[in-house]
């Protein structure tokens, strides 16, 4: 046989083999995560074995985001959808229904314990995230009349505790072990290592905060995305805006919360990541405190910035409130 031949049939042989796609290709769980901070936690608990996109990312605020047409395909193509619920993500029961996807769509609040929306002088109540089905899609429907968004009964910021964000990984390990029996222990493994990280970080936030004299520990930020916070550390928030941004504060709530940052003896003002920080300004000016820095609320940093991953942005937002109360 000639060397052409020889060739061509070699070639002929090769093309014929069957494409094997690689392990770790096969084996990837895909994994939609709706904003930044549940992303993190999924690659935390993932690793290696999963590949993550995230709808709403590094900065962005989940509150007003506007799902765009390839985020319809990113969903239907998930082998699972993390979500916070509680009614954070505004556009998740239209982006569900568009993309027709088949994967489970897990709500990381679920079995936790929330603080209820009162928005009437910024206290919480708490209250059982246990809700059926039923009560969220009637609620929903509700939160979304003439085109506005609202969040409902609850305050959807359920992991500005250290706590609620351990049952958030639980509820991620869960869901890959659900989708993925074979990679379970090392999920679980993940979960119990991440676990520790974050018992760390809960007694760095209590320390910190124990070393603000209590009636330094009133501050403002610009919309109340602390209640939780609040309600495990006992630093108290004032905010002009309510649990949503979309929630523009009028006038006259603004004058009573300037006259109420008076009464209560403001420590310290603060922008957010995520919010227009004129307001914010304006009540600084008329109220002679100095804004203290920025906070990272509802979504993380960019890579560069100070808040890349949950650990950072806690950390980077108790190191700022200590430094702007106590003037270090």
């Amino acid at each position: 046989m000639s060397r052409t031949l020889k060739l061509a049939a070699v070639v002929g042989v090769i093309t014929s083999l069957p494409i094997i796609p690689s392990v770790a290709a096969a084996e990837n769980l895909r994994v939609v995560a709706s904003f930044s901070i549940i992303a993190d936690f999924a690659k935390n608990v993932g690793g290696d074995r999963v590949d993550i996109i995230t709808l709403v990312g590094p900065n962005g605020d989940a509150h007003v985001y506007e799902p765009k047409p390839a985020d319809a395909a990113t969903v239907g193509s998930a082998d699972v959808v993390l979500v916070n619920g509680l009614q954070f993500e505004g556009f998740l029961q239209r982006l569900v229904e568009a993309s027709a996807t088949k994967a489970p769509v897990v709500e990381l609040t679920k079995g936790g314990e929330v603080l209820r929306n009162t928005q009437e002088g910024g206290h919480h109540d708490q209250d059982k995230a246990a809700k059926g089905e039923e009560g969220h899609a009637a609620e929903a429907e509700e939160g979304h009349e003439e085109g506005h968004h609202h969040h409902g009964e609850s305050d959807p910021h359920a992991w500005q505790s250290v706590q609620n964000a351990e049952l958030y990984v639980k509820n991620i390990a869960d869901a890959f072990c659900a989708a993925d029996a074979a990679g379970c222990d090392t999920y679980r493994a993940n979960a119990q290592s991440y676990g520790r990280q974050l018992e760390g970080l809960e007694a760095d936030i209590k320390a910190a905060v124990a070393e603000i004299p209590e009636d330094k520990r009133t501050i403002i930020t610009s919309h109340d995305a602390y209640g939780y916070f609040e309600h495990e550390y006992g630093i108290k928030f004032l905010a002009p805006e309510g649990v949503s941004t979309e929630s523009e504060a009028s006038a006259s709530d603004v004058a009573a919360l300037i006259k109420q940052i008076r009464q209560d003896k403001a420590s310290a003002i603060f922008v957010e990541n995520v919010t227009n920080p004129r307001l914010i300004e304006q009540i600084a000016s008329e109220t002679g405190l100095k804004v203290g820095g920025e906070l990272y609320s509802d979504a993380l940093s960019d890579k560069n910035g100070p808040a890349a991953t949950y650990l950072e942005m806690m950390r980077h937002n108790i190191t700022t409130i200590k430094g702007a109360i106590l003037g270090s």
